[in-house]
């Protein structure tokens, strides 16, 4: 077929498509139109008719029956009305995985937050005395507990943890310091260079500090920071002295750090503020064979800091929250902030949260998924992709792997497990995963050297059935 003849068969294929006045009239479109309204099926013919007019300008296709064409608008306004935040199956192998919402929550945490849902609750109401009451009341006594910190307070993540403490300690205007009016020039705050990190999302330790009102002091080097350093930056402008966990990455070799009692007993001898964002919320031992531990919250308020930030929904594994531990005097600076409104937790993420902390306060921390799936044996994981590889057959070959905690936690730390690797025939790793993420619920796995894996370690026991099903749909018939 010459071109000529190919551009006459398009004309004519154009001319054949039915007009969009007459697709409307239809029963089909009379019958959608009862369920969506007539001007969101008009769009989406709309849309329809301008995709199949670009396929047969490529010379692709036929012009489809009239049906055909409201059946495509119907699934184009199914799939828009669908809810875009979905569940998805995390086959990873990275537990607290920023992108697909960090750490699950407990069955406990789940069905109090649904109750605080569901009808008016006393979140600001002392139901004692009948007058109004504080919006953290019900958790602070037990982050108290588990701390062993004089006071407690909670924001809606870590990053408004830090900026809230650094504006209420440091920042311009201070409030609660005595001799110190509105208006103060802003104070120092004092950060090791090797501290000075960025972690996602583009979340600097300057920028923050910087939009606190604070002047950043950096000191030592990127490998090596002493106390003498610190002492030696210490001028009438200092306020605080900030150490920082280094999160999601380690530095190695000739390498010098300063203990944080030591940076406590400069702190007092100098009359400042030590505030230690630890960051990855862990209140549990969870140290690795030849791995450093996990710092907790309970050695940093132990060691002095004045105040300890750290992250609900990492190690924690709870909801996202910013969890702020220490002295009275120093939380009592920041509650009355006039910051701490804009950074405060609403009613469900408050829920969630008093449940989770009773189970770390119970003894029940096993019932909090992230802390389960970290302390899963190798074993369990091999037994897990056992059971998957017989529901897939041949195209299932157990491989062992590495998993992480993720989050920016226990950087370095490799957790021993199990995957299934998934292959199949003329279907690229990479086809096959983008199958798996259009499923319903979607998973997610990762690619390694060209195999398609599915990590056990973030594969409960209860998804094993269904993650079968999915995977089984994406593979040629």
């Amino acid at each position: 077929m010459d071109g000529a003849e190919g551009r006459k068969l398009q004309a004519s294929a154009l001319r054949h498509l039915p007009q969009m006045a007459g697709l409307l009239e239809l029963p089909e479109a009379l019958s959608l139109a009862a369920q969506v309204s007539r001007p969101a099926l008009a769009g989406a013919l709309r849309k329809v008719l301008s995709d199949i007019r670009a396929e047969l300008r490529d010379g692709a296709g036929q012009v489809p029956a009239p049906a055909s064409l409201i059946a495509r608008a119907a699934a184009m306004l199914q799939a828009d009305g669908a809810p875009r935040l979905v569940r998805v199956i995390n086959a990873t192998g990275i537990v607290l995985h920023t992108n697909l919402g960090r750490a699950p929550l407990a069955a406990e945490a789940i069905a109090a937050a649904a109750a605080a849902a569901a009808g008016y609750c006393n979140l600001e109401f002392d139901l004692a005395t009948g007058a109004r009451g504080s919006r953290t009341a019900n958790i602070e006594p037990w982050l108290r507990q588990l701390t062993g910190a004089e006071a407690a307070l909670a924001v809606n993540n870590n990053a408004a943890a830090v900026l809230l403490a650094l504006s209420a300690l440091a920042g311009p205007g201070l409030h609660g310091q005595p001799g110190e009016a509105p208006g103060e020039a802003p104070g120092d705050v004092i950060v090791s260079r090797g501290e000075l990190v960025e972690i996602g999302g583009g979340f600097r330790i300057p920028d923050i500090i910087q939009q606190g009102g604070a002047r950043l002091v950096e000191v030592g080097t990127t490998n090596k920071t002493h106390l003498a350093d610190y002492a030696a930056a210490i001028t009438p402008r200092t306020r605080v002295l900030l150490k920082v966990h280094q999160s999601n990455f380690r530095i190695t070799g000739f390498t010098a750090i300063v203990a944080l009692p030591d940076l406590a007993k400069l702190a007092r001898e100098k009359g400042l503020m030590l505030v230690h964002d630890l960051g990855s919320g862990a209140v549990t031992d969870l140290s690795a064979p030849g791995h450093d531990a996990e710092p907790t919250v309970q050695q940093s308020i132990a060691a002095g800091a004045d105040l300890v930030a750290f992250s609900g929904d990492k190690l924690f594994g709870g909801p996202q929250a910013g969890l702020i531990a220490g002295r009275a005097m120093a939380v009592d600076t920041l509650r009355r902030h006039p910051f701490l409104r804009a950074v405060r937790l609403d009613k469900l993420s408050l829920a969630a949260l008093e449940a989770t902390l009773r189970l770390h306060c119970t003894g029940a921390s096993h019932r909090i998924p992230a802390t389960r799936m970290l302390g899963q044996t190798r074993d369990v994981l091999q037994q897990r992709a056992e059971r998957l590889a017989v529901l897939l057959g041949p195209h299932a070959c157990l491989q062992p792997t590495t998993g992480h905690a993720g989050g920016g936690t226990m950087p370095g730390v490799p957790i021993p497990s199990v995957a299934i690797a998934v292959t199949a025939p003329d279907l690229p790793a990479e086809t096959l995963a983008a199958r798996l993420r259009a499923g319903h619920p979607p998973v997610v796995g990762r690619i390694a050297d060209g195999l398609l894996l599915l990590d056990m370690l973030t594969v409960d026991d209860s998804d094993i059935e269904t993650l079968a099903a999915l995977v089984r749909a994406c593979l040629p018939r």
